[in-house]
């Protein structure tokens, strides 16, 4: 599991605690967009959890921080190694809180993606809208519009 530290690529510690609601477990995922605005989105294996399209999360594992969360989650359903920039957003989902990064692929491959996706695609952010239907990634694409 690729293990990169936050602090490369201007990393930003601005974020609040994140808001425990009974019954949710933290999780953490991360938006990676590259320097032309595109955006990676992967595509869960048989839909999962309803999703045809979705940014890579999860829930925190014990010992691992949510940074360490979102970056191993990434790797896993993207094959993507990624720099955090900073906090962008904190969502409740159906068994999770989930705190989201801004993030760069500094590395990795989609050829790298674990069993859990069946696809990963590169949208342009002006068409994400197009691509992102659970109503669980509407407050994501909130938070990227004033991003």
């Amino acid at each position: 599991m690729p293990t990169q530290a936050k602090g490369d690529g201007g990393w930003s510690q601005d974020a609040p605690s994140l808001p425990l609601l009974p019954g949710k477990a933290p999780a953490a995922g991360a938006v990676v967009m590259e320097p032309d605005g595109r955006v990676w989105v992967i595509h869960p294996s048989n839909a999962f959890g309803g999703y045809r399209a979705t940014f890579p999360k999860g829930k925190q594992e014990p010992g691992l921080s949510l940074e360490q969360t979102a970056i191993k989650e990434t790797f896993e359903e993207a094959g993507l190694v990624i720099a955090l920039i900073r906090w962008l957003v904190d969502v409740p989902r159906s068994t999770s809180v989930c705190r989201y990064f801004l993030a760069r692929r500094i590395g990795g491959s989609p050829t790298a993606m674990g069993w859990e996706s069946q696809a990963v695609s590169l949208v342009p952010f002006a068409r994400l809208g197009e691509v992102l239907h659970h109503p669980n990634d509407q407050p994501l694409l909130e938070a990227l519009r004033h991003a």
